[in-house]
């Protein structure tokens, strides 16, 4: 990641994002999410450069990735399953869903499977308690998931 700057397309759509926001500033978590998209996840670099166009401190670009689970510190595979942990998914059955998920991928919360397809992270509410357990698997919600429906869902990605 020698070069790190904004595709094209990236580019227009940061300069749009600049005019919706009093001071650049602002702009952190949109831009973020511009980057991310781009690259994948926030690498040291993608964190500077972002930093740069924002005119803040690295550090600060630092600080607002690290509080909010949508961003990325390390590449994350093709597949990114994000299990809800919160009290609703627990007390239908998500601790059962990472279990399924670690034995079928044969990894831990926060690691990546060994072909780089699979990650598997747990995330605080994803607000669809009323539909638990569930998951956020890629940009995609699968709710009322059972060991069938997640076998399934796993097979259709195969």
């Amino acid at each position: 990641m020698a070069d790190i700057k904004f595709n094209e397309a990236n580019q227009k759509k940061f300069e749009q994002l600049l005019k919706r926001y009093p001071q650049k500033r602002a702009a952190m978590l949109p831009t973020l999410w511009l980057a991310q998209e781009q690259y994948g996840w926030l690498s040291p670099e993608v964190m500077t450069y972002v930093g740069g166009l924002l005119e803040v401190p690295p550090s600060k670009v630092y600080e607002v990735a690290t509080f909010y689970t949508m961003f990325h510190l390390q590449p994350v595979g093709k597949y990114h399953f994000q299990v809800c942990r919160t009290l609703s998914c627990q007390l239908r059955g998500a601790e059962g869903i990472t279990a399924q998920l670690k034995k079928r991928f044969g990894i831990g919360i926060g690691q990546t499977s060994e072909d780089g397809r699979f990650t598997l992270t747990e995330v605080e509410c994803l607000g669809s308690c009323g539909t638990a357990p569930m998951l956020q698997l890629n940009d995609d919600y699968h709710e009322d998931l059972t060991e069938a429906k997640l076998d399934q869902l796993i097979e259709s990605l195969e």
